[in-house]
């Protein structure tokens, strides 16, 4: 028997509770039955482009029957056991190794989470440990950027510095503090200096105010992904790492979205010729055939945890889980394989310019920005003055769903529209993205 996808989200009104959870929004919403590629097939045989990989996850592709096999050859192996000290597992340890090889060259320690949420938790709770070993317990508070986004457990949610997420379930946790996005199409820098040292010289100003003595980290995506696709000035990066170890803060880049060749390197902050001294990582590590994350520490930090003076108390039930561990290392054969940093750069660049060529000129498109494979189209009221449209006429939301009436599905941040599609796209799926955005912007907006 087959339903419709009108009778399928009946019943799925019925007994799910989704994430950001919205009754009427869920009404016209999707229910997918195959993948295959870039392309997504919902419950009334409509397809889609897949326009975010996913959640910024399926970089691999849909349908890739390896990386299947890959799990139910582990699963009829050994399907689980526990990563506390004193277990461990094959798949782990060469997973380890492996990233080992590929992550910048400080980062040799890795430990192992379901996810990018829990891999923030690990950091803010590693660094914190960190610190008390070292004698300075009061180094705990951490500095992240607005529109920067770490996940929405209770923590990762304060460090997001995405308001909308707050409301609900604030107070926040204490200690996090938000600092201005180098944002290059809205920043507003100070004379004398460029953009990018004065964004990055935000963050001496914070740890300053806060006290250096109190601040244990400062956490960064390398490309602002859900905020927007944001790519940094080419001074910033090289600035915050000075600032970090003139402080003695830990630099923590979150990799969840930029690493394994998004952004047309293996991991981020490899544009900017900067190492961190911990990343998180989580999304295209398996492809999102599997959930699965870690972080990564430095030798510094991996000798204060090998110390033994006191037991770091941190543990997930599906830390190193032989399955996803066995999913992530066939993936990574995938990504070197196939060269992923290498498509990303290609692919990525011809879309850039499609979508600049078309739409560029377009009274209400302030900004088309992207690097590697991602891009994003900002909409604004007044291309002169930056000006947004308010929220309540839904501009966003409106082009959105014109782009899903054409057979494209994304996701948007306000008046952003964010794009990512998985690296197997082909340049015929490209065009028809730059096709669908055109249509549906000038449906929406006018010539």
């Amino acid at each position: 028997m087959t339903f419709t996808k009108r009778e399928l989200l009946s019943r799925d009104q019925a007994h799910l509770i989704h994430a950001l959870h919205n009754p009427s929004i869920h009404e016209s919403g999707h229910v997918w039955i195959k993948g295959e590629g870039a392309i997504l097939t919902d419950a009334n045989g409509k397809e889609y482009i897949d326009g975010l990989s996913g959640l910024w996850n399926v970089a691999a592709g849909h349908g890739r029957k390896e990386l299947a096999e890959a799990a139910a050859g582990q699963m009829e192996t050994l399907a689980y056991c526990s990563g506390y000290t004193g277990s461990s597992n094959l798949a782990a340890i060469e997973l380890a190794e492996r990233l080992a090889t590929l992550t910048y060259p400080s980062i040799n320690r890795f430990f192992f989470t379901s996810g990018g949420g829990e891999a923030s938790e690990t950091n803010f709770k590693t660094a914190r440990y960190y610190w008390k070993i070292k004698g300075r317990p009061e180094k705990t508070k951490v500095i992240s950027l607005q529109h920067g986004y770490h996940g929405v457990t209770l923590a990762a949610m304060s460090a997001t510095g995405m308001s909308s997420y707050w409301p609900m379930f604030e107070p926040r946790v204490g200690g996090f503090i938000h600092i201005p996005s180098p944002y290059p199409y809205r920043y507003q820098g100070s004379e004398g200096v460029s953009q990018g040292i004065s964004a990055a010289n935000e963050l001496e100003q914070a740890i300053l105010h806060e006290g250096p003595d109190t601040v244990a980290m400062f956490l960064v995506e390398p490309v602002q992904g859900a905020g927007g696709v944001i790519v940094p000035q080419a001074d910033y990066f090289a600035r915050i790492r000075q600032i970090c170890d003139q402080y003695d803060v830990l630099f923590v880049a979150d990799e969840v979205i930029t690493g394994f060749g998004r952004t047309g390197r293996m991991f981020g902050l490899e544009h900017w010729d900067v190492e961190p001294d911990m990343i998180q990582f989580a999304k295209a590590i398996t492809s999102g055939y599997f959930p699965f994350g870690g972080i990564g520490v430095n030798e510094g930090i991996a000798d204060v945890l090998d110390s033994g003076e006191m037991v770091w108390m941190h543990a997930y039930t599906y830390s190193a889980h032989p399955v996803g561990c066995a999913v992530a290392l066939r993936n990574l054969d995938i990504i070197e394989q196939e060269n992923f940093p290498t498509l990303a750069v290609e692919k990525g660049d011809y879309l850039l310019k499609k979508l600049q060529s078309a739409l560029a000129n377009h009274p209400h498109v302030g900004e088309v920005r992207g690097i590697g494979l991602m891009a994003a189209v900002e909409l604004v009221q007044d291309k002169a003055t930056k000006a947004e449209f308010p929220a309540e006429d839904k501009i966003g939301i409106k082009v959105h769903q014109a782009t899903q009436e054409r057979g494209l599905f994304s996701r948007l941040r306000g008046d952003v529209f964010c794009l990512a599609p998985p690296f197997v796209i082909t340049k015929e799926q490209l065009d028809r993205i730059v096709e669908i955005m055109t249509q549906s912007i000038t449906t929406v907006l006018g010539e």
